[in-house]
């Protein structure tokens, strides 16, 4: 198998959550602080070790593609004003990676979105999935940690958080018998939203998929049909196909809510030398 180099992010989605915002704006443009939410996914993968990056675009998507390439015209504007700092930082955009977009003309689920990126891909190729929604707080970026499960098993790999059980309702979740490596789980199986969870550890939005996890993608895809990589986790651990999870640590924020959109500015933004002295005061002396 070839090394990891590649990730896939799907973008495809309409964003309904958080109309109107996203009635123009796609939601992974959405802003943390000062930095779109694609932005820190980006910057995870490429801390990671990925060189390639594809997004899986739909309609009215190019702002993702606009932030990604050279803007002459910025970067003029910036360099005449003297603004070197700012100038460094919209350059260092466009040059994290090499960045290669598909469209997927129908929201048929991020399994399809996945398979439409692979023709990117050389047959013996894994690929790393990162979705939009899920921003992880960590020394070590979230994909980085899933490498070791990754080279010692060649396996599938999926990140897990662990949750309080009456929360584990609201996510995928699977059933685990612990591995050698440390944080590291075999999969037996997983439940989408489960009223009785068999554990409370949630799948957070990374992967890193095989090409034969791909391949099994592949059969079970149906014209016009939605297919989620969920739909497959079961099927392949019954062909006897082993697959792991690895713990991650660090914050996560499920910012595909709008609860947890709002933490995770306030999260990252007491971060900041720049304002976290006068957000804490602010937050201190909110009257309710």
């Amino acid at each position: 198998m070839l090394p990891l180099r590649k990730a896939v992010i799907p973008v495809a989605g309409y964003g309904t959550r958080f109309l109107p915002a996203t009635k123009s704006i796609p939601k992974e443009m959405l802003p943390v602080v000062d930095k779109p939410q694609l932005q820190y996914l980006v910057e995870e993968a490429v801390a990671s070790g990925i060189h390639d990056v594809i997004f899986v675009t739909g309609r009215n998507k190019h702002a993702i593609e606009n932030h990604f390439d050279v803007s002459f015209e910025l970067e003029s504007v910036l360099r005449r004003a003297k603004k070197v700092n700012e100038l460094k930082s919209v350059q260092r955009i466009s040059q994290m990676a090499d960045f290669a977009y598909i469209r997927q003309p129908m929201p048929l689920g991020h399994g399809d979105a996945v398979l439409r990126a692979t023709r990117f891909l050389s047959p013996d190729e894994p690929i790393a999935v990162i979705f939009g929604d899920d921003l992880i707080e960590s020394k070590i970026p979230a994909l980085k940690q899933m490498l070791p499960a990754f080279h010692k098993y060649r396996a599938p790999i999926i990140a897990l958080a662990r949750v309080a059980l009456q929360e584990a309702t609201k996510f995928g979740v699977v059933r685990i018998r612990r591995a050698a490596l440390a944080r590291t789980h075999q999969i037996l199986d997983f439940v989408e939203k489960p009223k009785r969870p068999p554990s409370p550890y949630a799948i957070v939005g990374k992967y890193i998929l095989t090409p034969e996890f791909l391949a099994t993608l592949k059969r079970m895809r149906r014209r016009g049909k939605p297919l989620d990589l969920g739909d497959v986790i079961p099927v392949y651990i019954k062909k006897g196909m082993p697959l792991y999870g690895v713990e991650i640590q660090g914050t996560w924020h499920d910012c595909g809510s709008k609860l947890g959109y709002i933490k995770a500015n306030i999260a990252y933004a007491q971060k900041r030398k720049d304002m976290a002295h006068d957000l804490r005061t602010f937050l201190k002396n909110l009257n309710y």
